[in-house]
Parts: structure tokens; C-alpha cells; sequence
């Protein structure tokens, strides 16, 4: 008689996504800075998207969370890394590439250890102490 294992995969309800998804360390990141834009920042969660999809000729790009002021204009970009992954200036790179087609405001990197905020203002990085309020980057409302 053979007995086969059966892996059981934990999993994380993604409030963005409304399903389960694996939780790695990645994603786990993902989730609480996700859950810190909604509940300390005051950013509304259906102004929110987990992985979005970007065309760049024949190639596709990831987003890792879109942030859409009231006007569904994409206002933040937000990357994350597992907490044992080093944010570098290639992370840095990889957003400035997702910006070359979204053209935001605001761009973030984090592996839930270190979080980097950077707002882009003709070209020029202003490097922010903290995260903004929703309301202080709705450019609808501005």
C-alpha cells in the first residue's frame, strides 16, 4: 500500500484580488503594505490593484499594486520583495521601468522591513520620510 502526500499550501485572502492566493514571502509583504494603505493611510481600497498588467511592445511587465486617484489616473506604484531581499537600485530600475508606461507620481519600494517613498516631479526624486495620506495624492482633488 503506497500513502501519497498531500501538500497543503497556505494561503492569504487578498482583499484587492477577493481570493486566496500562496502565501509567500513576497505576498506576505504585499498584504500587510496593503492593509497599512487602507487602514492607516486612508487610501480607498477600490482605488487599489494587486498585480497589474503593463504591455511594453511584445513584452509584459507586473505591477505589484496601482494606486488610482478618484479619477482612475494611476497616481503610486508599489513593489515589494521579501524581507531577506536587499532594495537596490536594479528594484529601483524595474519601477522606473513600470513608470515609463504609467507615468505616476508617486513611486514605492518595500520588503516590509525597509520601505522607500519617492515622489517624481519633472524628472527630479524627492525621497519622503513616510507614506502620504490618500487624500494628499488624489490629483483629482488638487
Amino acid at each position: 500500500m503506497t500513502q501519497t502526500k498531500i501538500q497543503l499550501k497556505t494561503k492569504i485572502f487578498d482583499v484587492l484580488r477577493r481570493k486566496y492566493v500562496a502565501l509567500t514571502p513576497e505576498e506576505e509583504v504585499r498584504q500587510g503594505f496593503v492593509h497599512f494603505l487602507i487602514e492607516d493611510r486612508h487610501y480607498p481600497k477600490e482605488l487599489l490593484a494587486n498585480e497589474v498588467e503593463l504591455n511594453s511592445g511584445n513584452k509584459k511587465l507586473r505591477c505589484d499594486t496601482v494606486v488610482y486617484d478618484t479619477a482612475l489616473k494611476p497616481v503610486m506604484i508599489v513593489e515589494y520583495k521579501a524581507p531577506h531581499i536587499e532594495l537596490t537600485q536594479a528594484i529601483f530600475n524595474q519601477i522606473l521601468d513600470y513608470n515609463s508606461l504609467l507615468g505616476v507620481t508617486y513611486l514605492v519600494m518595500s520588503n516590509g522591513r525597509t520601505t522607500v517613498c519617492c515622489k517624481v516631479n519633472d524628472g527630479n526624486y524627492e525621497f519622503l520620510k513616510e507614506i502620504p495620506e490618500y487624500s494628499t495624492i488624489n490629483t483629482k482633488e488638487q
